[in-house]
């Protein structure tokens, strides 16, 4: 099929992928005087009074807004907020399909910091929670951390800490697989941008202890100065422990894992050949991976991953994001922490059985029905536990 073709004939014929339905009847002047006025003064009155309230007497429990500023869109690049609207729709879609969670598209013609937060942080009183999508790097870091500080309704970047909780998840189950462990493995991730750094940092804190990562100029190391940022420099600080140096093929002899959140084809079959034994590959730039499967297996991998739906082991976030929300909307948490993330992961990864776990099966399909169950009552009693729930 092509999906170019049949996806712009598609959403001509849709119009739009999402659209409001009405919960209250509205079938009499009896209804309309109980939904609308004078009826509806009484909850406004209650909510002036308590303002918390808004999340029992109106839809915001449940309503998450998916906001943009179409900086980073899929692999488009920059194409700007209306061009980016399809693709929030389209996770609009995912949210209420895999999650329950009504979500609306808002797509922010800025491309300043501090203009797209204060928009935001003046409409986050209308929703339970705020999903960041599609902003690039590193204006992305900084949005989130002061749209945290300012809000008082869970922030997360799906780009990042989504992509990082499904890494953790598979490559729980392809460590287990190859009969090694986390804090003993040595890691190579390829990019330096959101998905790598929530990758990296996600890693490190489920007990990863030497990560490297590398961007076009080769190993982020502590005292590099070309082609530097914040976000860099203090990747630098927090990773690569005994300060490697060079191309990501000097530096990814004898590395047991490769991740990559890059381009097309930065990894090559000889590369692969160089790692330890049973090397885990997870390529997940798309379209294209940095490498396909046959090829990282004939270079010795015992496991592949990517982010393509036609192989084996797809890092997918539909597998992470309506289900972290869903417990989190459901709890009335404030946050989206660091327990939150590795609850889900631990959550996913569990739904692979010992007798199912093989090199073809480290993570649960997309649309596995188990998945928004076991990722919410995860990310609920870790979101409890960790002192961020408010019911």
């Amino acid at each position: 099929m092509d999906y170019a073709k049949r996806s712009l004939e598609k959403h001509a014929e849709w119009r739009g992928k999402i659209e409001i339905s009405v919960r209250a009847p509205l079938d009499s002047s009896e209804a309309l005087s109980l939904a609308y006025t004078p009826g509806v003064a009484a909850p406004c009155l209650e909510i002036q009074k308590a303002p918390e309230k808004s999340f029992d007497l109106t839809r915001r429990w449940n309503t998450v807004a998916v906001i943009t500023d179409g900086t980073a869109v899929l692999g488009l690049g920059d194409i700007g907020p209306e061009a980016a609207m399809p693709v929030m729709e389209g996770k609009c879609a995912l949210f209420k399909a895999f999650g329950g969670v009504d979500a609306v598209p808002i797509c922010v013609d800025s491309k300043d910091v501090d203009a797209f937060v204060e928009t935001v942080r003046l409409i986050s009183k209308s929703f339970g929670g705020i999903n960041l999508e599609d902003i690039s790097a590193p204006r992305c870091f900084a949005i989130e951390q002061r749209l945290k500080a300012c809000t008082d309704i869970p922030v997360f970047h799906d780009d990042q800490h989504g992509t990082a909780v499904i890494m953790l998840a598979g490559l729980k189950n392809a460590l287990k697989l190859v009969g090694k462990d986390l804090s003993a493995v040595r890691i190579v991730i390829n990019g330096a941008g959101a998905a790598a750094t929530a990758v990296a940092g996600l890693l490190m804190t489920a007990g990863a202890s030497d990560l490297t990562l590398c961007d076009r100029s080769g190993a982020v190391w502590n005292g590099r100065t070309d082609h530097m940022n914040d976000a860099k420099r203090e990747l630098a600080f927090q990773t690569n422990p005994h300060q490697r140096k060079g191309t990501l093929s000097e530096v990814l002899t004898g590395a047991d894992v490769f991740i990559g959140v890059s381009a097309p084809g930065m990894l090559t079959t000889e590369m692969v050949r160089s790692m330890n034994r049973d090397a885990v590959v997870f390529a997940c730039a798309n379209p294209v991976p940095e490498i396909f499967p046959d090829e990282a297996k004939a270079g010795g991998a015992a496991v592949v991953s990517t982010g393509r739906s036609d192989y084996p082991n797809q890092v997918n976030n539909v597998l992470c994001f309506p289900g972290i929300f869903r417990g989190a909307l459901d709890v009335r948490a404030s946050d989206i922490n660091d327990a939150m993330k590795l609850a889900a992961a631990d959550a996913l990864a569990a739904l692979v059985s010992e007798d199912e776990l093989c090199a073809d099966y480290i993570l649960p399909k997309a649309f596995d029905p188990r998945v928004r169950d076991a990722v919410a009552s995860a990310a609920a009693l870790a979101a409890r536990e960790s002192g961020v729930s408010r019911i």
